[in-house]
């Protein structure tokens, strides 16, 4: 499990493959000078919540993995993670789609 901390106060854990995922759609984002909101359900373990986090180019963030190989790039889970960061409710995690485009 990857870990991203937030200005150095909160830590949130994902696993590596997401975390690399989310690293492409954020850095895009944040490039550009867009803010936006991230949010996510929590694991059972912290109260089966949600979390939500505001992003702009002012906070810091750090995208900690735990493994050290980079997984390969699913562009159409790139697309389809920036379609909800671009969105009223912000980037929202969303099933990974398979090669042909239909979600694992």
């Amino acid at each position: 499990m990857g870990k991203l901390v937030y200005d150095s106060t909160f830590t949130a854990e994902f696993d590596d493959r997401l975390l690399t995922h989310l690293q492409i759609v954020i850095g895009m984002k944040l490039r550009r000078g867009e803010s936006f909101m991230f949010s996510w359900k929590d694991d059972v373990e912290l109260g089966d919540g949600r979390t939500a986090i505001w992003l702009d180019r002012s906070m810091p963030l750090v995208f900690r993995y735990s493994g050290s190989r980079i997984p390969a790039v699913n562009r159409a889970w790139v697309e389809a993670l920036g379609l909800t960061a671009g969105s009223s409710a912000g980037l929202r995690i969303v099933p990974e789609p398979t090669e042909n485009g239909d979600h694992s």
